[in-house]
């Protein structure tokens, strides 16, 4: 028998775990614990030999090896002319080599400039270097996949995704894309391509987002790079290899976390190659114009500050912001991290945005040895990748949807509760004033009261439903105004921005000068949305087929056996759906229906209980884990007695982003004798 080379048997189990990792190979293992553990009941943990014999009789094993290719098999030429044509230019492509794959294997339109980026492997990731293994299906051994990075990519409105590799000290990558390198977005089509002056003049970065995907199912962002990438331009043949270091984020973000070697290659190249000193001129003409340009409108944010102190001595405590740090510890004018933003056909209105919005998860962020609140002012594009972030990030998305909605939207700064620092939106229309909370997508209206008015009564305090106390200043990407009122005080706020005596504005030119595309290099960018690519129907039987498994395991372990009502789950669906269309639309509907349904399904003398509960999130055991600290789901996954029947549904509802609501709903119904508990 042939021996295997060490770094050989490493690339081979990284390809098996990267297609593991981007099939349903983990639903179809799941699915063989559970019959095993409903046909043996007495045996214990399955063993990993009896796993592999499972695997082997259902043919998954043949199928994973069927699927997976080793090495690099050329395609013949003919193989080549039988692939189809891709009409759009913007794609991902597959490597099955650690170096560049040939030219002749990409399919792309030759008349058209792009740059192929090729992330290859990584190297000193140190602190992955004993990645822990997943526990796990809870009672058995383990079934999932260690955890796992990703790394996401804007380049000139154009986002991409790599499927998820191991995380690991070396990680192996070896995937590409295609990035489209037109001058003039809007050209489409029929633009012409792009010359050696205008690849000169594209002073777009690539923004590299690394993010690690934990056992747990919990997304954390590792790394934020910006890569410039006209070096190509320079390398003969217009290809060169890179190895870029990424550091950390936040307090960390001058430390480094390991290194990515990448390849660039520009498709088609240049007859000629653009001299080095040349490339140099060009980039320090743009940094030297960019630095001016923040150097001006930093001075002139500390005259308007000083303005603004002048005017009352209090001013020193409020809450007004002027520049926020991302996490690379880069200051931003906090306007420029706000941008119209079209969701094209992805949301409809502004209050589902507000709703998309909400279903990202919430992640307060601290520094270790810290307990205070620390701000970060996450860009766009790293807080979609993670798909969580902190209510400044959560502010900005829904201020740009609302903006692009065509609302005068503002993202607030001030407090709220006990004194929280804390940011959400407002829209200013003709008539009516209203707050919108990013974090859960409620909506309130404002009504100022006069603060010379009489005391308010106990009953018209309890009318004010907002949780906000003070506001200090509010913005979007062409406005900032600090609230100069006698008192900051959210209830007695007058939202005139025109009223001189209650804002102070910034100037709009001075705004534009830093908050215009193109004019300061190290400006945020707005992403457009992507469109979800779960499956809802298949995303609801999995979970539901989960909890269903979980609440027999519970109800076991206390001794008592489990019987399903299957047509009063199917009841329960109509409930879910009335309760996701209240969030987005504040309008209940089919409620006497359901009531009605369920009021037949039950049958006389017998009682029903219903609980439902949502999640942002697809971990069925985590969802478990956190309903029964409740009472009620407690008292019905637990109930025993007489006739009982139990029922479980989940309903997934998908947005953007692969942003979800999950809904489930634990139902029981039981002969009213007798103990319930």
């Amino acid at each position: 028998m042939a021996s295997v080379a060490p770094d050989k048997i490493l690339e081979i189990k990284q390809i098996i775990s990267n297609h593991l990792s981007q099939s349903d190979m983990n639903n179809a293992i799941r699915d063989i614990l559970n019959d095993y553990a409903q046909r043996h009941p007495n045996s214990g943990p399955i063993s990993r030999d009896a796993l592999v014999r499972e695997l082997k009789n259902r043919g998954i094993v043949d199928s994973m090896m069927q699927n997976i290719q080793f090495g690099a098999q050329q395609p013949s030429p003919r193989q080549r002319q039988s692939l189809p044509q891709q009409k759009s230019t913007v794609n991902m492509v597959d490597t099955d080599q650690l170096v560049s794959v040939p030219l002749e294997q990409v399919n792309f339109d030759s008349n058209r400039r792009h740059l192929y980026l090729q992330f290859l492997n990584g190297k000193a990731f140190t602190d992955y270097l004993n990645e822990p293994q997943s526990e796990g299906y809870p009672g058995y051994s383990s079934s999932s996949l260690a955890s796992s990075f990703s790394i996401s990519i804007l380049f000139r409105n154009q986002r991409f995704r790599t499927r998820p590799f191991a995380c690991a000290g070396e990680p192996y990558i070896n995937q590409g894309f295609l990035l489209e390198l037109h001058k003039d977005k809007q050209q489409g089509e029929f633009g012409a391509m792009a010359d050696t002056q205008t690849l000169l003049s594209i002073c777009d970065r690539v923004h590299i987002v690394l993010t690690r995907k934990d056992t747990l199912g919990e997304i954390h962002l590792v790394s934020s790079h910006f890569l410039e990438w006209r070096q190509v331009l320079c390398a003969p043949v217009n290809k060169t290899n890179r190895t870029l270091e990424l550091n950390g984020i936040g307090a960390e973000n001058k430390l480094p976390v390991g290194l990515i070697n990448v390849c660039l290659q520009l498709i088609p190249p240049l007859q000629e190659s653009v001299a080095d000193d040349i490339l140099a001129a060009q980039l320090d003409l743009e940094h030297t114009k960019s630095t001016e340009r923040e150097r001006l409108f930093l001075i002139y944010a500390k005259q308007w500050w000083k303005e603004f102190l002048e005017i009352r001595e209090e001013h020193r405590t409020r809450l007004v912001k002027i520049f926020g740090q991302d996490e690379n510890g880069v200051n931003h004018p906090v306007v420029s991290f706000v941008q119209p933003l079209r969701s094209g056909r992805l949301l409809d209105t502004p209050r589902e945005a507000a709703r998309f919005t909400s279903l990202i998860g919430y992640d307060r962020h601290s520094v270790v040895g810290n307990t205070d609140r620390t701000e970060m002012w996450t860009h766009t594009h790293a807080f979609l990748a993670r798909n969580c972030g902190d209510c400044e990030n959560h502010a900005v998305l829904l201020c740009s949807l609302l903006l692009g909605f065509g609302l005068d939207a503002y993202v607030c700064i001030g407090t709220k509760g006990k004194n929280q620092i804390h940011s959400w939106v407002v829209t200013i229309g003709a008539e009516d004033v209203f707050f919108w909370e990013s974090l859960n997508g409620n909506r309130y209206q404002h009504t100022s009261i006069d603060p010379d008015d009489p005391p308010l009564d106990k009953l018209s305090l309890n009318n004010i439903h907002h949780p906000y106390r003070t506001i200090g200043c509010i913005f979007n990407d062409r406005s900032f105004y600090a609230n100069i009122q006698p008192t900051c005080n959210v209830d007695t706020c007058v939202f005139r921005l025109t009223d001189q005596s209650k804002w102070k504005a910034m100037s709009a030119d001075a705004i534009a000068s830093i908050n215009t595309p193109g004019l300061v290099l190290t400006a945020p960018i707005m992403p457009h949305l992507m469109a979800n690519t779960l499956d809802p129907v298949a995303l609801s039987n999995d979970l539901e087929k989960q909890m269903r498994a979980l609440i027999i395991q519970h109800r076991k372990d206390l001794g008592y056996t489990t019987q399903f009502d299957d047509h009063l789950s199917y009841l329960l669906s109509p409930a879910l759906s009335s309760y996701e269309l209240e969030r987005v639309t504040g309008l209940s509907v089919g409620n006497e229906e359901f009531q009605e349904a369920v009021r037949r399904a039950v049958p006389n003398g017998h009682a029903f209980k219903g609980f439902p509960i949502q999640f942002v999130h697809k971990n069925a055991r985590k969802a478990f884990v956190f309903s029964l600290k409740n009472n009620l789901c407690e008292e019905i996954v637990c109930c025993h007695g007489d006739q009982i029947r139990l029922a479980v549904r989940v309903r997934v509802f998908t947005y953007p982003e692969n942003a979800i609501a999950t809904w489930m709903m634990f139902a029981c119904r039981y002969k009213s004798v007798g103990s319930t508990k």
